[in-house]
């Protein structure tokens, strides 16, 4: 991410100065990614944690509606992403640069944009920073937290006494720095393959579970009620989103023109990754009806040494997600020192890793519940960062040439980051409230009092 210069921004109105500027020849990169390389990290952004939740989803909104829903936000989200790179594309021939960050999009488009805009620009960036920063920061956190429960459910299981959450959290610190050492996404490339495969072996092995015995369709409804609707939506549009990565995987590609496309590296992604979030929805929820938990892999019976399998290759393929959404959070800070003092070294930058991989593990030991406070902050970033702002930008960007289409198309789809932004917010202080009201918690403990059997 570089700051794009302020005599850069000034919009080029001569179409035949814009037309001999090509700004990927332009490019110049020590370590660029291949289409393939750029898919990988692509799939590995999309298919994160959020997958397991979809059988949940799908309870929400039923068989046939959760089919149909899927595509909906998938395409919202799709169509989001791909009008922010096509934005950027045509801001790099206006500014003549070769590349660009999600923040420096958002403040070259808001400062050649209508008047009204242009004294917005530069808080726009800051906004926009700070948002990709504090969701993907908690998301590392938070990803923390998930692989140390899933070893320490396996470690219970098999050595038959318990030890604290807090320690297998700690027991993480060493192996994330060094994954977090990556120098750059050409070399994350691999790790995002191996990460890619042990999903897949993950999800396989959640497959055959679900689709053993599976019940006959009629058994399950086909629409869920319209009070859990808003659930199904808000799982799905955190589920899918990978906004804050779009914009580097771009900046790192050898052929940054087959990022977008009919069958470009950004829709053929998200075409696979929707296929997979349906399928696992619809067999998840078919499998164990009104049963089905938070995640999917809470089902699988933990005496099976197959289950085991997928909870231990999902566990490692969560962790090397990590490093691919810390290179996020280290651009924006790294950026910001190199402003600051020009002195910054390699060195500084490897002492910069350290210090927030190990930030991030503090957090996650101090408060290993942080989960509902992320899912906030999640709700309330993604839908803006992932749905209005790459709106507004398009606005923006063709001020000058807004069609009636481009109007009403982007208005519906601002009303539907607002009411992901309303409902995903309303639903994480629910679950905030549920885990941490000492009066739910008595009532959860002495229900749980209640159904225990009596002994003899």
């Amino acid at each position: 991410m570089k700051e794009v210069p302020e005599n850069r921004q000034k919009t080029l109105r001569n179409q035949e100065k814009v037309d001999y500027f090509d700004p990927f020849l332009e490019r110049n990169l020590e370590h660029p990614t291949t289409n393939g390389e750029t898919l990988t990290h692509l799939l590995k952004a999309s298919l994160g944690t959020g997958i397991l939740a979809m059988p949940l989803a799908f309870q929400c909104s039923g068989l046939i509606t959760g089919v149909f829903a899927t595509v909906f936000v998938s395409f919202v989200c799709t169509y989001c992403s791909y009008s922010l790179v096509k934005c950027a594309h045509t801001l790099y021939r206006r500014t003549r640069v070769s590349s660009m960050s999600y923040a420096d999009v958002a403040e070259v488009a808001f400062a050649n944009g209508p008047k009204w805009s242009r004294n917005f620009s530069s808080v726009t960036r800051q906004y926009v920073l700070w948002l990709l920063f504090i969701t993907y920061f908690g998301t590392c956190s938070v990803y923390t937290v998930i692989i140390a429960s899933n070893f320490d459910q396996l470690f219970t299981y098999h050595m038959g006494y318990e030890l604290n959450l807090r320690s297998f959290i700690a027991m993480l610190l060493i192996p994330l720095i060094l994954l977090s050492y990556v120098p750059n996404l050409k070399y994350l490339a691999p790790v995002s393959m191996v990460a890619n495969l042990l999903m897949a072996t993950g999800l396989g092995i959640t497959f055959y579970y679900t689709l053993c015995d599976v019940p006959n369709i009629s058994e399950r409804p086909a629409m869920g009620s319209f009070e859990t609707f808003p659930t199904f939506f808000c799982l799905t549009v955190f589920a899918m989103e990978a906004i804050g990565v779009v914009m580097p995987l771009e900046n790192n590609m050898k052929t940054p023109r087959n990022f977008l496309g009919v069958f470009g590296v950004l829709n053929v992604g998200m075409g696979g990754v929707t296929i997979v979030y349906i399928l696992l929805g619809f067999f998840g929820y078919l499998k164990y009806g009104e049963a089905t938990k938070s995640s999917i892999t809470l089902n699988l019976p933990i005496e099976d040494v197959a289950a085991q399998v997928a909870k231990i290759c999902i566990s490692l393929a969560v962790f090397c997600t990590y490093g691919l959404q810390f290179f996020v959070c280290l651009e924006i800070v790294w950026t910001k020192i190199q402003e600051n003092f020009e002195k910054a070294t390699i060195f500084h930058n490897y002492v910069l890793r350290t210090v927030l991989v190990t930030l991030s593990v503090v957090i996650a030991v101090a408060v290993p519940t942080i989960g509902p406070f992320i899912g906030l902050i999640g709700a309330f970033c993604f839908s803006l960062l992932g749905i209005v702002v790459p709106v507004i930008i398009e606005f923006a960007t063709y001020w000058d040439d807004v069609t009636i289409w481009m109007s009403v198309r982007n208005a519906v789809l601002i009303a539907v980051g607002f009411l992901a932004l309303v409902f995903g917010t309303a639903n994480s202080v629910a679950d905030i409230i549920t885990a941490y009201d000492p009066a739910q918690a008595v009532k959860c403990a002495i229900n749980s009092t209640l159904t225990e059997p009596i002994a003899e």
